[in-house]
C-alpha cells in the first residue's frame, strides 16, 4: 500500500457521513479519531462501524484480521482537544456556514499550525468557511456522497486561498483509499451537484409547460435515451421522490441565487409548491408519485389505439429524413415518395430543437396531417425501447391516431407529447451537455473530470462531454439555438465551449 500523506485523521460528525469517512480511511490503513458534540452519537458509530466490519468478514469480502486491523485504528474523541496530534481534520457536520466557520475556528486554537482543515460540504463556500481562518491556506473542501465506501468520487475542492499543495496531498489521500478524486474550483455546486442541474430542472419546465405527464417523462428518460444500451437508471421525477424534495428544492434555489439568477439553473414553482405541501417524496409516502405500501404507484399506460385504415406516409425532407423512411417501411407503413405529401398522407417530420408546429409551418406542410417523431436516438425495430412522438395544435385525431398505431405496430411503447420546441429527451439531454460544457468554460474542472465526476457520482450512463459527442456536438447546437430562438428563453443560448467545437469538429473533451 502507498505512503498516506496523513497519518493520523480526525472526523468531527458521526452521522452517515462522518461514519463513512471514517470508515474508509480506516479500512484503507490510516488511524482515526472520531468526535461529535454528542458522545453517544461516537459510541453508536463506532458499533455501527464493527458491525460493518463483522458482515463484511461474514460475506468473505475481507479477513478477520483486516477487520480486527481496521476497528483498532478507529478510535473516539470526547473532546476537540483530542484531535490536537491530527494531521487532517475533516468537518462532516451540519450544512449551516456559521456553524462551520466557528469549527474552523476552534480546530486552529489546537491542532499544529501545518495540519489541513478540509470540509465535506456540498454546497457552502469553501473560500467562506476558510475565511474565517488564520490560516485559509491550509482548508480545503473534501466533498465526498452518500454512501462513503460505495460512490468512489470524491470532489478536491481548491478555494480561493487555498495552498496548492494542500489540494495536492487530500486528492493523493483520495486515490490511496480507492476513490476517484476529481479537483474542483470553489463555486456553487462544485461540478456534481452543478452539472445536475439539467436533468431534473428541465424535466421540470416541461412539466410546467404542459408537456406530459409526470409518468410519461420519466418513462421518456429511462426508457427512450440510451448510449450503447445504458440509460438513466431513474426519470427525473423519481429521483426526486428518491432523494427527497425537502433536500432537492433548497441546492435548486440555494445554485440558481448563488449564481446571480442564472437563467440555466432556474427552479420550478411545481417543486416548491409540492415541498410546501409536503409531498417530499418516498419518505413521505407521497411526492411526485404515491407510495402505498412503500411502493411506487403509477398510471398504467394506455394500449395504442386501434386505426381500421392506415393512411400513406410522406417524410419531410432532412438530414434525418432516410432514418424515418427506414422505419416507416419496417413498420409495414407505405412510404410515398414523391415532392409532395399526397392530398390524404400522414406528413412526418423530424425537428431537433423546433416543436412541431414551427417545423410544418417553415415547410409550409398541411399542419392538420402532420405529427413530428424524436429521432435523437434509433427509431427503427429491435433498436429502440420507446418512441416519442408529436402532433401540432391542428392535427387531426385520425392522423395522430394513425401515427401512433404506426409506430407501435412492433410493440414497442409510444408517447404522444403535446407540441413542445424540443420533444422531452432533446431539451433534457441538451442542458445536461449545455452545462457541462460552461463548466468547462469556466475552467471549474478540467474536461475529463468533469465527465468522471457526473458519470460517478449521479450514475449518468455518460459525462456530459462524452454524452454531447455521441449525439454530435453540432447537433446539440442546433437544438440549443433552436429552442433559444423559439422561446426567446436565454437558458437555451448555446456556450462558447459548445460552439467552438462544434464550428471545428473537435470533441467537447478537447481542452484548449
Amino acid at each position: 500500500m502507498s505512503t498516506s500523506p496523513f497519518q493520523r485523521i480526525g472526523v468531527v460528525g458521526s452521522g452517515a457521513m462522518g461514519r463513512g469517512i471514517a470508515q474508509l480511511f480506516v479500512q484503507s490503513g490510516i488511524a482515526v479519531r472520531l468526535h461529535d458534540n454528542n458522545a453517544a452519537a461516537v459510541g453508536s458509530a463506532i458499533a455501527g462501524l464493527a458491525e460493518v466490519f463483522a458482515r463484511q468478514v461474514e460475506k468473505g469480502r475481507m479477513s478477520a484480521e483486516a477487520a480486527a486491523a481496521a476497528r483498532a485504528r478507529l478510535e473516539p474523541a470526547d473532546a476537540l482537544s483530542a484531535l490536537a496530534d491530527c494531521d487532517l481534520v475533516v468537518e462532516a457536520i451540519v450544512e449551516r456556514l456559521d456553524t462551520k466557520r466557528e469549527l474552523f475556528v476552534q480546530l486552529e486554537a489546537i491542532v499544529a499550525d501545518d495540519a489541513v482543515l478540509a470540509t465535506n460540504t456540498s454546497s457552502l463556500s469553501v473560500t467562506a468557511i476558510a475565511a474565517a481562518c488564520r490560516r485559509p491556506q491550509r482548508v480545503a473542501g473534501l466533498h465526498f456522497f452518500n454512501p462513503v465506501p460505495l460512490m468512489k468520487v470524491v470532489e478536491v475542492v481548491d478555494g480561493m486561498r487555498t495552498d496548492p499543495s494542500v489540494v495536492e496531498r487530500l486528492a493523493a489521500l483520495t486515490r490511496l483509499t480507492g476513490h476517484l478524486a476529481v479537483v474542483a474550483q470553489d463555486t456553487p455546486g462544485f461540478i456534481v451537484n452543478h452539472a445536475g442541474r439539467g436533468f431534473g430542472t428541465e424535466a421540470l419546465k416541461a412539466l410546467g409547460e404542459g408537456v406530459a405527464d409526470i409518468a410519461t417523462i420519466d418513462r421518456i428518460l429511462r426508457e427512450q435515451v440510451g448510449f450503447d444500451g445504458q440509460g438513466f437508471k431513474l426519470g427525473p421525477f423519481e429521483l426526486f421522490d428518491l432523494t427527497g424534495l425537502d433536500v432537492s428544492q433548497p441546492v435548486m434555489e440555494s445554485i440558481y441565487r448563488q449564481f446571480y439568477d442564472e437563467p440555466r439553473f432556474r427552479p420550478s414553482v411545481i417543486a416548491a409548491q409540492r415541498l410546501a405541501a409536503g409531498l417530499t417524496g418516498r419518505k413521505a409516502g407521497e411526492g411526485f408519485y404515491r407510495y402505498p405500501d412503500g411502493r411506487q404507484q403509477a398510471s398504467p399506460e394506455a394500449p395504442p389505439p386501434t386505426v381500421a385504415v392506415r393512411p400513406p406516409v410522406w417524410v419531410a425532407p432532412g438530414p434525418r429524413a432516410a432514418m424515418l423512411r427506414e422505419a416507416v417501411a419496417a413498420l409495414q407503413g407505405v412510404v410515398h415518395d414523391t415532392g409532395q405529401p399526397g392530398e390524404h398522407a400522414l406528413v412526418l417530420v423530424a425537428p431537433l430543437g423546433l416543436d412541431a408546429s414551427a417545423a410544418a409551418a417553415a415547410a409550409g406542410l398541411p399542419a392538420a396531417r402532420t405529427v413530428a417523431v424524436d429521432t435523437l436516438f434509433p427509431i427503427a425495430p429491435g433498436r429502440c425501447k420507446r418512441r416519442v412522438l408529436m402532433p401540432t395544435p391542428a392535427t387531426r385525431p385520425e392522423y395522430r391516431d394513425a401515427a401512433h398505431a404506426l409506430f407501435a405496430t412492433d410493440g414497442t411503447p409510444v408517447s404522444m407529447l403535446r407540441d413542445s420546441p424540443g420533444f422531452v429527451a432533446q431539451r433534457v439531454l441538451a442542458m445536461i451537455v449545455s452545462i457541462g460544457t460552461e463548466i468547462a468554460q469556466q475552467r471549474i474542472a478540467s474536461a475529463a473530470d468533469i465527465d468522471t465526476a457526473v458519470r460517478t457520482g449521479l450514475g449518468y450512463p455518460l459525462g456530459p462531454l462524452a454524452m454531447g459527442d455521441a449525439l454530435g456536438a453540432a447537433t446539440v447546437l442546433e437544438i440549443l439555438g433552436n429552442l433559444h430562438r423559439l422561446t426567446g428563453d436565454p437558458r437555451y443560448r448555446p456556450g462558447g465551449w459548445l460552439r467552438r467545437r462544434a464550428q471545428l469538429g473537435l470533441s467537447l473533451l478537447h481542452e484548449d
